[in-house]
């Protein structure tokens, strides 16, 4: 079943009396429970590509269905209660509250996003801050942990409220090889055992690898589809 359906899509942005196309005509489905890479050079149109599926953006031109639901020409509001509802973002640079601790950081989009009480959530934090290696820190401050140790909270943040989709723009970018390596197979993990659909951008071949779909951007337009899953 795909989860996501993207049609004909085009993204035009005006520089003063320049146009640039920074996607044209892009096409793709994205299946529920995948492990999707979109790679390509930089300027590629990788981020917007991205930025569109996850509701941040609105196309110029075409279709974009998200969970059934066309998102393409949701207002600012409806695009930040779909967000909040079905999806979870994982960020190159973290993206935690500094004066937040660990615990207080994952517990955020239940109560600023969902209305939820956190203090009901507190088992399935702690599942989560488990799962992803950082329970013994949930007291600490995110200065107080490494960067790996970020971005893995980061990723318990983005599950927190149980996503369909969780978009994934070059979070290893900071990291070292290892560390990346280590994230990204987190992230498999999380999608094996929850279903979740991951759909993520990098650089890096060997964490390119670890995909079991992978599109190839290039000026804007799809020039690749590899599935790993039949090889």
């Amino acid at each position: 079943m795909a989860l996501v359906e993207v049609t004909n899509l085009s993204k035009k942005y005006q520089m003063g009396d320049v146009t640039i196309s920074a996607l044209k005509d892009v096409s793709l489905e994205i299946e529920e429970g995948t492990f999707v890479s979109i790679v390509g050079p930089s300027g590629s149109g990788k981020s917007t590509l991205l930025n569109l599926i996850g509701v941040l953006d609105q196309p110029s031109s075409g279709s974009i269905r998200v969970a059934d639901q066309e998102v393409g020409r949701l207002n600012k509001k409806e695009r930040a209660d779909f967000r909040g509802e079905n999806l979870g973002f994982v960020f190159q640079n973290f993206n935690l509250i500094p004066v937040l601790t660990v615990y207080e950081n994952v517990e955020y989009p239940l109560l600023m996003v969902l209305n939820e009480d956190g203090s009901k959530q507190r088992d399935q934090i702690h599942e989560l801050l488990d799962a992803v290696g950082v329970l013994e820190h949930r007291s600490k401050r995110p200065h107080q942990i490494s960067g790996g140790q970020m971005q893995r909270v980061a990723v318990a943040r983005a599950l927190i409220t149980r996503p369909k989709l969780v978009i994934a723009d070059e979070p290893t970018a900071n990291l070292d090889h290892d560390t990346a390596y280590k994230i990204i197979n987190l992230m498999k993990q999380m999608k094996d055992k929850w279903n979740t659909t991951f759909v993520f951008s990098t650089h890096d071949p060997k964490i390119i690898g670890e995909a079991e779909i992978i599109y190839t951007l290039e000026d804007g337009m799809i020039k690749n589809r590899e599935d790993r899953r039949t090889k």
